[in-house]
């Protein structure tokens, strides 16, 4: 249980000092001939730190009961 709340810490900590990110994909919208024309598209993906904030508590109670029980 001490490794779980070691790593639900460590998650938080990094979900709530980032909150998202961005990646791209390339589409294709048209093809002539051997000309190809593509186009980026950006696709975010974010969390609200509070997430991160609830997976620290999580993991430090996961850790705090853990050693109770050792």
């Amino acid at each position: 249980m001490k490794n779980i709340g070691i790593i639900l810490i460590v998650i938080g900590v990094v979900m709530m000092l980032i909150t998202g990110f961005n990646f791209v994909t390339h589409k294709e919208v048209a093809e002539i001939g051997t000309m190809h024309i593509t186009q980026k598209e950006n696709h975010p993906v974010q969390w609200s730190p509070i997430v991160g904030g609830v997976l620290l508590v999580a993991g430090v109670v996961l850790l705090l009961t853990g050693k109770k029980s050792n």
